[in-house]
């Protein structure tokens, strides 16, 4: 294979990955955020910290629920330390906090360390209300 088709093959690959949903939550920064919320009609957002101890307990659950609904919801991270910007344009004053958008508008916001039923019941109802 010569270096044409290898990058070719790389960039065929590159391009599958980008169009398929996303299986577990990905990571969000200050500069991704736009497009993400014009890529994907139902995003959730957990902002989170690592020094925050009830971040560190939903987290699972935000992972459990981002396989459960892959394909149907986009589940995201976004580490506020990292990305003060975004964390101070959408007003998070206290972490954890989930958003939870809808065609690229904050539709819901759950605030605290919830059970996993409730965080999923705001998934079901950010689904129903878009259809």
């Amino acid at each position: 294979m010569d270096e044409l088709e290898r990058i070719r093959e790389m960039k065929k690959e590159e391009m599958l990955r980008s169009l398929s949903p996303p299986t577990g939550p990905v990571e969000i920064t200050d500069g991704d955020l736009v497009n993400l919320l014009a890529k994907h009609p139902l995003l959730v957002v957990d902002c989170w910290a690592p020094w925050c101890m009830p971040c560190r307990m939903i987290g699972p659950i935000v992972d459990e629920l981002s396989r459960e609904y892959a394909g149907k919801v986009v589940f995201g991270k976004l580490n506020i330390d990292e990305n003060r910007l975004i964390a101070q344009k959408l007003e998070i004053m206290s972490i954890p906090t989930l958003l939870f958008f809808r065609e690229g508008k904050l539709a819901d916001r759950l605030i605290g360390a919830l059970p996993k039923e409730q965080i999923k019941f705001r998934v079901e109802k950010l689904q129903q209300d878009g259809r």
